[in-house]
């Protein structure tokens, strides 16, 4: 048993615990995986069969590590080790026709599902305008995880569009029986109710796992700790890792309080802390440390290392949102320069909202980097969207941009529809557009020409609104509250910043040369990914994995912590969790920045520093403000005049970059002017100071 002798002190006491409940709070880089597959090689060891251990991950990525380790220490094994997921399809194969079910039922991802209930809803006449049907296979899903009753789902479903949640769910559960299918969350509320309903199965389950192993204990929901609980009640041997305060998943259903009322569970639970953290420096934990203590529910623990105390955190303070990643790039290229790989530097943002200028500053620095967990801004579906939008008000031909959004959002116009336009257009020798003359299409088609109209009158962030607004894209999007599209709406906002920023550079709303400019960005974007890169991702993208150098940018109240989590403590103390996590992520520098003014969705806003940098102590903090002042940016006053100027049809004025040009309608603040051939007609701001009178 050479493998031991790598231990410390706790993990070696986790390891060799043999009988009983023990709880192993495994803080960030403390070895969580190897002392879990450590302690199945020393049950097998010790005399214990291998098929009477369990051990239970979230992810089959966790699964095969902790497979491929263990086969390393014990070839040959029959230990479980697997996900919830695929612990249910076991259980359920073996037991199916107790339940009602055959045995070669079926298992409908979450595509299926949704199309089940958009059929289900299609029949019963339920509008998607009243309820969204991915928002009901949500609601679905949330019902069977929080394992509610036909009671608690009336008591919880009784009104409104929820009512319509809870005849679906009946109808949806009606036809999965009928067609012998379960869903995913069906994997584990199955099993869990045939225990409950037949104590002899559940007995001979606990007979056969007498050694229950869970990784990530903080991160299970209501049923997933149901089925845990119910293995380990006849013998009690139930051992748990996780940490309490890199809980991050509330979102998704996840309850923290399961790890923490573990010993109210098990009497006489062994709680072992493991705090050596083999990852980081001193500085960076002690960081981590004098954040997270200021969370109220939580078990008491304190992160070490043995690599020394390193350097101070570096915290970079910036004009604005563009002048704080400037101030990141900086860092980036000096430390490449002093030996770095780009690979080992990761940029972590609270939202993807923020991706847009990171990516976008990237971009133009020629630093190469690589997006995690999302695409390029530009190549995200709403994105592309809305840019289709507008390239249809612009220019009503464009068929490639017509047929993407004449359904989006869903307006119940199908492919045998276009195809139909598409054989008129072609006898008639006309656009696509144009041949369009009846039916839910023609809906469309009087909404793009009202957008054109618009577009004639608004500026181009106001014009963004309008196309949010009346084509229903954001309706939809609110309609169904997931985490998707609450970035996807996010992200939709953001937008407004990128038209802001335009119009105050330029003193320009013309759509022409919006477009223009955004098609040379996206262009740019198509890159190849090189192989030493930075690394930019959302902080919860980030959880489990770790870099030499990381930024947290954009560390502003508002931005992070998020503005919803002002309302609840219990939103808040995430919010806190979510910010240890990011803080555990650097192994050698950590870098925090923010911005006294930023653009975001398309208005200036001006955010405190987060809270979050007041709780570290400042002994750890180096603060860089030297070139705060530095960076060319955006000044209203420097660009804009609040001066009424009077400008009348016929008159020559003389704009900075487009040369002279000739008024040729005036509407409220905005002047459309006739320029040379090399700039034809635009619309501009008529405050701009950009622009004079000759």
């Amino acid at each position: 048993m050479n493998y031991l002798e790598e231990l410390n002190d706790k993990q070696l006491e986790a390891v060799v615990h043999v009988d009983g409940p023990c709880l192993v709070l495994a803080g960030a880089g403390s070895g969580k995986t190897k002392v879990l597959t450590t302690r199945i090689a020393r049950l097998i060891d010790y005399g214990i069969p291998s098929y009477n251990i369990l051990a239970i991950t979230f992810t089959n990525k966790a699964a095969k590590e902790m497979k491929d380790r263990l086969e390393k220490l014990v070839p040959g094994n029959y230990a479980f080790v697997g996900t919830f997921h695929s612990l249910g399809v076991r259980i359920l194969r073996e037991n199916a026709d107790v339940i009602g079910y055959d045995k070669n039922y079926s298992i409908i991802d979450s595509d299926d599902a949704l199309s089940i209930i958009k059929k289900i809803m299609k029949e019963k006449v339920y509008s998607s305008n009243d309820i969204t049907p991915s928002y009901v296979r949500n609601k679905i899903s949330s019902i069977k995880n929080d394992m509610l009753t036909d009671e608690e789902i009336d008591k919880y479903y009784s009104s409104g569009s929820d009512s319509i949640i809870k005849d679906v769910y009946h109808e949806y559960q009606s036809v999965l029986r009928k067609n012998n299918s379960v869903d995913f969350d069906d994997l584990l509320l199955l099993p869990v109710k045939m225990f409950m309903e037949h104590k002899d199965i559940l007995e001979s389950y606990q007979d056969k796992f007498k050694y229950i192993l869970v990784d990530e204990y903080q991160d299970t929901n209501e049923v997933q700790y149901k089925l845990s609980k119910l293995l380990a009640g006849k013998y009690k041997n139930i051992f748990v890792v996780g940490d309490p305060d890199q809980s991050i998943y509330m979102f998704r259903g996840a309850n923290f309080r399961n790890i923490l009322n573990f010993e109210r569970d098990y009497k006489n639970a062994k709680v072992i802390p493991l705090e050596e953290n083999y990852r980081s420096t001193n500085n960076i934990l002690e960081a981590a440390n004098s954040v997270i203590k200021n969370n109220k529910e939580r078990k008491d623990k304190k992160l070490w290392s043995s690599k020394g105390e390193g350097t101070k955190i570096k915290y970079l303070r910036a004009y604005d949102g563009k002048h704080e990643i400037q101030l990141v790039l900086d860092e980036i290229k000096k430390l490449n320069n002093d030996g770095y790989d780009y690979n080992d530097m990761s940029v972590l943002y609270r939202t993807n909202a923020q991706a847009r200028i990171v990516e976008e500053m990237f971009l133009k620095s020629n630093v190469p980097y690589r997006v995690v967990g999302s695409y390029y801004f530009y190549n995200r579906k709403e994105i592309k969207d809305l840019i289709c939008y507008l390239r249809l008000i612009l220019n009503k031909d464009d068929e490639i941009s017509l047929t993407r959004v004449i359904n989006v959002p869903k307006r119940g116009i199908g492919e045998a529809t276009i195809k139909k336009l598409e054989e008129t257009a072609r006898d008639n020798n006309t656009s696509l557009f144009d041949a369009i003359s009846k039916g839910k299409e023609l809906a469309f088609k009087e909404l793009i020409l009202e957008l054109i109209k618009d577009s004639e009158e608004l500026s181009l962030t106001d014009l963004i609104e309008e196309i949010l607004s009346k084509s229903g894209i954001r309706d939809e999007y609110e309609a169904n509250k997931s985490l998707e599209n609450e970035l996807r709406l996010d992200n939709l906002e953001e937008f407004k910043s990128i038209t802001k920023t335009f119009e105050e550079r330029t003193g320009s709303i013309s759509l022409e040369d919006f477009l223009e400019e955004v098609s040379l960005v996206a262009d740019i974007s198509e890159h190849q990914e090189e192989s030493d890169s930075v690394t930019l991702m959302t902080m919860h993208s980030a959880k489990g994995l770790e870099f030499k150098v990381v930024f947290l940018v954009g560390m502003e109240d508002g931005i992070f912590p998020h503005q919803n989590s002002f309302f609840e403590a219990q939103g808040l103390e995430e919010e806190r969790r979510l910010c240890y996590v990011g803080i555990t992520r650097a192994k050698e520098r950590l870098y925090i920045s923010n911005a006294k003014r930023r653009m975001l969705y398309g208005k200036d806003v001006i955010n405190p520093p987060s809270r979050f940098i007041k709780e570290i102590d400042d002994n750890l903090l180096e603060v860089e403000n030297k070139n705060m002042f530095e960076e060319e940016k955006i000044d209203k006053k420097k660009y804009y005049t609040d001066d009424d100027v009077e400008f009348r049809d016929g008159d020559v004025i003389e704009h900075d970059v487009y040369g002279k040009g000739v008024i040729v309608s005036v509407n409220g603040d905005i002047i459309t002017v006739a320029f040379n051939k090399s700039y034809g007609i635009k619309k501009l701001l008529k405050n701009y100071k950009g622009i004079t009178k000759v």
